[in-house]
């Protein structure tokens, strides 16, 4: 299998030379060439396998010029339970009602879905600058929204041939991963706050990738340009498996017949998460109608609903920071397999001038055949957080409510008879403020203060690395911020 990018121009790579390059060399994401094609027959024997087992089998189908040995050993080192506190699987299935189940995905060391991919994807770096031949080492370069910079941080920490930078919104975040970040150990990582949005950092960092003469810098000194956001394949790939083995852990538990078709409702703002469950349903998942959540920054809601995309909005900070976002990068692939090349190039461009664009009326119902967008206010949010854990004692954290609270909307909206698998993506002591506030209207001091009284509240148990963040040593000072600007100086002096 070979990969091509979304604006038609950067050649066929294998997946290895995607993994590595993380971009297209024509600024474009990777996709693969063809998609590969799940049976029934596949499906049901991967009812009776690990996660660990699926996520080979469904690896396998995408990244080909990876053995099944050195799948195997990823998976089994990525998906251990030192990693993943859970029962059984890095990826339980839990029921909430008889319509709606719920996918938990933050049971890895960072506490968020994005270690599901980034436990792995080291391992498939260093795997591809074998397979390549690559002399030089890889600087990973990455703007994060809050979850996706620590997992990055933790999973890369101390990896050979790697050194890796994270550039946050130095007000865009949580406090718990603020300090996440700062207190982040490993000789080989480099964390820096940026003055503005996320959008500002991530639109510094595509510009540093794109910059020539930044390249030959890294190249003179022995490396080469790198991302460990969903813009590089090698972190789509590991999500698309949670959508196949939570389909088959709902048919193990009775939840569904084999054949069912579930509804999916993903929270995101980068696009990249549901996404995953495009490709997952495009190869043969038996997937339905997939929701797009999003909280006050509702810009893919207004995509799905009108066709245009405009960036040109007011920005929110939100108690869901991780979907604080305006540009949705991943966007681009779905445009890719609904409008082809030439149109998400041309997209693309008028994106990157004026700040949006618009679909025809036949790629916009092509769009929505599958997906369709939902969203959800900050009272909204709150009330949802308060209502699922006085409904069933159940704590979600602000992102899973945006996600829950657009499921339903979406089931009224439809009265479908699917039954939907929700996504939740963090961990609710990662923002414990919000969701302590959300169920008692009490206001505490100190973030550490919240987590214990929710903890009290609720009689659940903080995960362990968030608990102990308040002992942990600061290493990169977060009142110490760059203008976007100046992000490549930080690299510069990085490399040295």
């Amino acid at each position: 299998m070979y990969y091509v990018s979304t604006r038609g121009n950067g050649g066929k790579v294998t997946s290895a030379q995607a993994i590595k390059q993380g971009i297209a060399s024509d600024g474009g994401l990777f996709v693969p060439e063809t998609l590969p094609s799940f049976s029934d027959g596949e499906l049901r024997e991967m009812l009776g396998m690990s996660y660990t087992q699926r996520a080979v089998r469904v690896l396998g189908k995408f990244l080909c010029d990876y053995s099944e040995e050195e799948l195997t050993g990823y998976c089994e080192k990525a998906y251990s339970e030192q990693n993943f506190r859970s029962t059984g699987t890095p990826a339980p299935v839990v029921g909430l009602n008889d319509r709606m189940s719920v996918l938990e995905l933050y049971h890895g060391p960072t506490s968020a879905f994005k270690d599901m991919a980034l436990q792995l994807m080291p391992y498939l770096l260093a795997g591809a600058l074998e397979k390549t031949g690559e002399k030089r080492d890889a600087f990973i370069l990455t703007a994060t929204s809050g979850d996706t910079g620590k997992a990055a941080l933790e999973g890369y920490r101390d990896a050979p041939r790697v050194k890796i930078m994270v550039f946050y919104p130095v007000d865009g975040v949580s406090r718990i991963q603020k300090l996440q970040m700062s207190t982040q150990t490993g000789e080989n990582v480099f964390v820096c706050p940026v003055d503005g949005n996320f959008d500002d950092a991530q639109s510094g960092v595509k510009r540093i990738f794109s910059d020539e003469a930044a390249r030959d810098y890294l190249n003179e000194r022995g490396y080469f340009f790198s991302s460990a956001n969903s813009i590089n394949w090698g972190r789509l790939a590991p999500q698309i498996v949670y959508y196949v083995s939570a389909y088959c852990d709902m048919v193990k538990s009775g939840t569904i017949e084999f054949g069912d078709i579930i509804d999916v409702c993903v929270p995101t703002g980068n696009f990249g998460d549901i996404f995953a469950a495009y490709i997952a349903k495009k190869c043969g998942l038996k997937l339905g109608r997939l929701v797009c959540a999003s909280n006050k920054n509702n810009v893919l809601t207004d995509f799905f609903n009108t066709g245009s995309y405009n960036r040109n909005r007011s920005f929110y900070t939100t108690m869901s920071p991780s979907m604080d976002i305006l540009i949705s990068s991943n966007l681009e692939r779905l445009l890719y397999y609904t409008a082809g090349s030439s149109v998400t190039a041309d997209c693309m461009k008028k994106l990157n001038s004026n700040g949006s664009y618009t679909v025809s009326s036949e790629v916009l119902k092509e769009s929505t055949k599958e997906f369709c967008g939902y969203c959800a206010s900050e009272e909204q949010t709150e009330g949802c957080i308060a209502e699922i854990y006085k409904d069933y004692k159940y704590l979600i954290d602000p992102h899973t409510a945006v996600g829950i609270h657009c499921a339903q909307k979406y089931l009224e909206d439809v009265g479908d008879t699917n039954k939907i698998l929700c996504v939740s993506t963090a961990s609710p002591y990662k923002f414990a403020s919000n969701v302590y506030k959300s169920l008692t209207g009490k206001a505490l001091t100190d973030e550490f203060e919240y987590i214990d009284a929710l903890s009290e509240f609720t009689g659940t148990i903080p995960p362990k690395p968030l608990s102990e963040l308040r002992s942990r040593e600061i290493r990169f000072d977060p009142s110490l911020s760059c203008s976007p600007s100046e992000m490549l100086g930080c690299v510069k002096k990085a490399v040295k």
